[in-house]
């Protein structure tokens, strides 16, 4: 939804370089003595620490240049926006100030005191340093959603409601618009304008969890639990699984007691603002924008659990492991989330290398939480990733007995442990539980071309596999490694031609890929296209196979392919391990991820 803004909110900070190899940390100690205490050498491993989205180093650098040259107003702009986005809140508002009183300063800076105002309760302070945040399409609507919780904390409800009906504005706009409408409604105890609003929303959005939080728990709130379950069952029935935690936290708990709104109080209001816009532009590619959103979210309501989980989130994005775990911590146990958040905390372990501590967590998440499959599945998809198949199996036995009733969304249980047994090559296992997995979900791409690929691969079953194969690439024909699935299975059957096409084309989506252009190269050779098929051969080498693959590259730059035989199931020594290649994105395709939004 936000995607096409994104270009012009970026405007507003200024924008990083890319990111290099070396890290700023290490590019900064390289230094000569007097380079690294400089302001320049400072400036520059901040500016890179930015590009490489290390916000905290960057934070750190800005500030030791400007403690080298304080009155640079540059610096202190770059060491505002750093302090902002790790959410060091006592210097971030002392060079806020700073910031503000440049008449081109940052926006960020007015946006951040405005906010700070808010949170003292200084409602008129806050409104006038907002009126200068408003510009493009993000800041507009940012000031907009912001003046009318800064209205309902005044106590003007009609002028908080009118801010919040905009009118001949465009839909993304209406839609946060009528949102936040709808919770300064219930605050103030408008329950006819809050309902009108959220029907609205609901009948066109019945998918998003704040949403249908929101307009269940309002409906609760109002006497009217048989709508509130109606509003939790469409959502969990649009959800394709059995819903977001909370959504069936709150179906479970209705007649537990009194529900309250969603937003009980302006300051609770203005952080869901910041959490909406943050969690929209991270998702949509805008993290730096997204970050300081989210922070700001926090810094009016600490313990907020999706803004802490979606801050988490952007931390993975950028591969801030550490962080991100940091910040899963410091979200309040006891709630619906307990179990998500432990396992994205298992995940991150594991990206940093620490899978025995991940499995250790899971092995507990297990224990206490003996019927949840997602426990079962997360440590299943990390031993898949980590080549130990025999163990994954186990895991995924113990998920599939407690499914009773397969319905489709189990494909992934079937699939997975399929897979692994293809992985330690007991076939007539795999293939009974990729049939499974096909008959509970016939469309999944993933299964349509592990299963067709497996059988071509096989000799065996060549029409129904190509069948297989094909349909998955209909369903997903921009996936790189799909697509290299259906031109390999044509170079095995020697149609060389047809698998240049198909490898061509796989290459155009994922170039970065190693495997798919030795593939490609493979099926140059095969049509006399020896010149082309070094190049592939070639570029393979430089994209970092696997030692394996790269021994087999070297050899046939050497040498090239040997004739092809005619063999019932031909397979020549140095032709590329196409198998491997496709399987080793299954572990990271198909896991399930806890969502939190």
């Amino acid at each position: 939804m936000l995607a096409s803004l994104l270009t012009t909110a970026a405007a507003v900070v200024v924008t990083p370089p890319a990111a290099q190899a070396q890290s700023p940390v290490q590019v900064a100690a390289a230094m000569p003595t007097t380079d690294h205490e400089s302001v320049l050498g400072n400036y520059l491993a901040g500016r890179m620490a930015r590009g490489s989205s290390d916000t905290a180093s960057a934070a750190e650098f800005y500030g030791k240049a400007m403690r080298l040259d304080p009155a640079n107003d540059q610096l202190a702009e770059q060491a505002f926006l750093m302090k902002l986005s790790e959410g060091e809140w006592p210097a971030a508002r002392e060079l806020a100030k700073r910031v503000a009183a440049n008449p081109e300063g940052n926006r960020f800076a007015r946006l951040f005191l405005a906010v700070s105002a808010f949170a003292d309760k200084d409602y008129g302070k806050a409104e006038e340093l907002l009126r200068g945040i408003s510009t493009g399409p993000i800041g507009d609507l940012t000031a907009m959603l912001a003046r009318g919780w800064i209205k309902l904390g005044m106590g003007n409800v009609d002028e908080a409601i009118a801010i919040l009906q905009p009118a001949n504005q465009a839909e993304f706009i209406q839609h946060y618009s009528r949102f936040h409408r709808a919770l300064v409604a219930d605050v103030a105890g408008r329950r006819t304008e809050a309902r009108e609003a959220y029907d609205r929303l609901f009948k066109s959005d019945p998918k998003t969890v704040r949403i249908a939080l929101a307009f269940a728990r309002h409906a609760a709130a109002s006497g009217d639990v048989k709508l509130a379950r109606q509003i939790l069952r469409d959502n969990i029935q649009r959800s394709n699984g059995e819903g977001h935690p909370t959504i069936r936290a709150l179906r479970d708990t209705l007649d537990a007691g009194k529900v309250d709104f969603l937003v009980t109080t302006p300051n609770d209001g203005m952080a869901e603002v910041f959490y909406n816009l943050g969690e929209a532009l991270s998702a949509e590619g805008g993290s730096s924008i997204g970050l300081i959103y989210l922070q700001l979210a926090l810094f009016l309501k600490p313990d907020f659990p999706f803004a802490l989980a979606a801050l988490a989130n952007v931390y993975e994005a950028t591969k801030r492991h550490e962080d991100a775990i940091e910040v899963y911590q410091r979200i309040p146990r006891g709630g619906p989330l307990d179990v998500s958040i432990q396992i994205r905390k298992a995940i991150n372990l594991n990206l940093l290398e620490r899978t025995d501590e991940a499995k250790v967590l899971l092995d507990k998440l297990i224990a206490d939480n003996p019927t949840d499959l997602r426990p079962l599945d997360a440590l299943g998809s990390i031993l898949r990733a980590r080549k130990r198949w025999s163990e994954a199996i186990t895991y995924y036995d113990k998920a599939i007995d407690l499914i009773d009733k397969p319905e489709k969304q189990h494909w992934t249980y079937w699939y997975a442990r399929g897979t692994s047994y293809e992985r330690i090559k007991q076939w007539p296992k795999a293939e009974t539980d990729l049939l499974r997995a096909l008959k509970l979900n016939p469309d999944q791409p993933l299964v349509l071309n592990y299963l067709g690929y497996s059988w071509v691969d096989q000799n065996k079953n060549l029409q129904r596999g190509m069948k297989l194969i094909e349909r998955a690439v209909e369903l997903k024909p921009d996936d790189g490694f799909i697509v290299d699935s259906l031109g390999w299975a044509h170079y095995k059957l020697g149609n060389y031609p047809e698998a240049v096409r198909w490898l061509e084309r796989a290459v155009e989506l994922r170039p970065e890929d190693p495997v798919l252009n030795d593939h490609l190269g493979d099926a140059y050779w095969r049509i006399g296209r020896a010149r082309e098929a070094r190049f592939q051969w070639d570029q393979a080498l430089t994209l970092k196979p696997e030692p394996e693959d790269a021994e087999k590259i070297r050899a046939k730059l050497e040498t090239g392919l040997a004739p092809k035989k005619v063999v019932k199931n031909p397979k020549k020594q140095n032709e590329a391990a196409r198998p491997d290649a496709a399987k080793r994105r299954v572990e990271t395709q198909q896991s399930q991820q806890p969502n939190f939004q």
